[in-house]
């Protein structure tokens, strides 16, 4: 559903109870007005002359207003023309009545509404003593609820009904006297049936819908406009794969949906061109490194196949050609690891497996791990741990892969018949320090800050790249970073390079 025609249906929902409300309220004002007026112009005709009537002819007295421009006409003369003593009995002077209720012939002056004594349309007098007991024979019996008010002292008892199907109002007034045959007078009014819902509103009532949905639909033409206008635009925005920008125009809420539609393509391109990145990232990474497994696959696979054809000459394997095979595939091992690593770490921190770990025992597994190809090399590949186990809290396969990498480097950049010490202290402060030092041409200052990166390269492995990706150092860097560690890369004593890793034991 539109949102024009939303609104408009919720405008006429809302006033249409309103006009309502407002019908039955006029409703209830109009029968208001009609008991205080028949209340007060009863008051008026008894007090101006008519209770000198009703008390000198009870039986016949009564008092009706006709249609309206008739004025009032007393009961008590007949409508058609009889003697005097049919109307009023023996002995009763009917001049005045011949003569008319004003003396001069014609009906009693209309002294106009409300308290002048003009009677509304339809109603009728009946007089009623103390008891509540009429003499004229024409008068109803008084309702029970009139009744009961005018004795709890109630000086004017009002009652809606309905007889025969219509509505009777009957008002029953205490006189302002005290006994006599009219102490009471009930003026009975017959009034129209009432109209559904309370009969209708003014025109101006009736006009409120109708301006107010008229209203709704012109005010919110330049919304709505303004609405599918940022729709287009959206859109656009959408095709041309959010590189087209959102125009923002005013303060209101469709500026403020517009500003959110704004950021939230700033957010996406972010996302995009991020995605991008490291969708780039991938295939580059993908291509150095099927390079730098395919390099030392195919040395490897030389040193087997001339292997293979000594021993089937029978000839003595060539110790250096078995060295050289037992690197390449150190090489190679190394950098599956550092794959799988990277791939955890590429993954967040939910991928990391927490424990404690005995930094005692990794520095051993290490140091075996890589005695092999540092024995090839004729390289002196040596540890010193403490006697009491350091345990840290962290994942146990990311903290022997970051070790081993920093080993790995020291035997690959080390000169042949070098050194490599890995060395473990424990402070009395809570935390210890895991140092790799090498004897090796060490690191240049100006590399030194930019070796940690990812994918660089110093000047040694800048031909075949024993480093490979570069994914060693990053890798170290990264498992400390966290771990909560720091990592530092300083000038060793012998001329090589010292890595340290320094932390809190658990």
């Amino acid at each position: 559903m539109r949102l024009r025609l939303r609104l408009a249906l919720t405008v006429v929902a809302v006033t249409v109870p309103v006009v309502v409300g407002m019908g039955y309220f006029q409703h209830s004002l109009r029968q208001r007005g009609q008991e205080e007026v028949l209340e007060a112009s009863t008051l008026a005709r008894m007090q101006a002359g008519e209770r000198e009537r009703c008390e000198a002819s009870p039986e016949t007295w009564t008092v009706r207003r006709g249609p309206p421009g008739q004025g009032a006409l007393r009961e008590s003369e007949p409508r058609e023309r009889t003697t005097p003593e049919d109307e009023s009995g023996p002995g009763r002077d009917s001049a005045p009545r011949e003569r008319g209720l004003d003396g001069n012939g014609g009906p009693p002056p209309d002294r106009g509404p409300g308290r002048s004594g003009r009677l509304p349309p339809g109603v009728q007098h009946f007089p009623y003593d103390a008891s509540f007991v009429s003499r004229n024979p024409r008068a109803p019996v008084l309702p029970e609820e009139l009744v009961r008010g005018a004795r709890a002292g109630q000086g004017t008892v009002i009652l809606h009904s309905t007889q025969e199907g219509r509505p009777i109002l009957d008002v029953l007034l205490r006189m302002p006297w005290d006994g006599g045959p009219c102490a009471y007078i009930l003026a009975r009014r017959e009034e129209p049936p009432s109209p559904p819902l309370g009969g209708m509103p003014p025109l101006e009532v009736l006009a409120v819908p109708f301006f107010a949905v008229l209203a709704v639909v012109v005010a919110l033409g330049p919304v709505i406009r303004r609405v599918r206008q940022l729709t287009d635009e959206v859109r656009t925005s959408a095709v041309s794969h959010y590189q087209q920008p959102v125009s923002v125009r005013g303060n209101d809420e469709v500026a403020e949906l517009a500003r959110a539609f704004q950021e939230a393509r700033a957010e996406i391109q972010h996302q995009l061109s991020q995605q991008e990145a490291r969708e780039q990232a991938l295939r580059d990474f993908l291509a150095n490194t099927m390079h730098d497994v395919m390099t030392p696959l195919t040395v490897l696979q030389g040193h087997l196949s001339a292997m293979q054809q000594r021993v089937g000459r029978g000839e003595p394997m060539e110790p250096a050609v078995m060295a050289s095979a037992m690197g390449e595939a150190h090489y190679i091992a190394s950098l599956v690891h550092n794959l799988a690593a990277a791939t955890r770490l590429e993954a967040g921190e939910p991928q990391f497996q927490r424990a404690p770990v005995d930094l005692n025992a990794v520095v051993a597994r290490v140091i075996g791990r890589h005695q092999p190809i540092a024995r090839q090399r004729r390289i002196s590949l040596v540890s010193g741990v403490p006697e009491a186990p350091v345990w840290v809290n962290g994942d146990v396969t990311l903290i022997e892969q970051a070790v081993s990498n920093v080993v790995f480097n020291g035997i690959h950049h080390g000169r042949d018949e070098g050194h490599v010490a890995v060395v473990l202290e424990s402070t009395r402060q809570g935390r210890f320090r895991l140092r790799v030092i090498d004897d090796g041409p060490g690191i240049p200052e100006e590399e030194r800050a930019r070796i940690l990166e990812r994918g660089f390269r110093g000047n040694a492995a800048r031909t075949r790249g024993v480093e490979g990706q570069g994914l060693g150092l990053h890798i170290t860097r990264h498992v400390a970073h966290v771990h909560g560690w720091t990592l530092t890369l300083a000038p060793s004593e012998y001329g090589g390079l010292e890595v340290a890793l320094e932390g809190e034991v658990s």
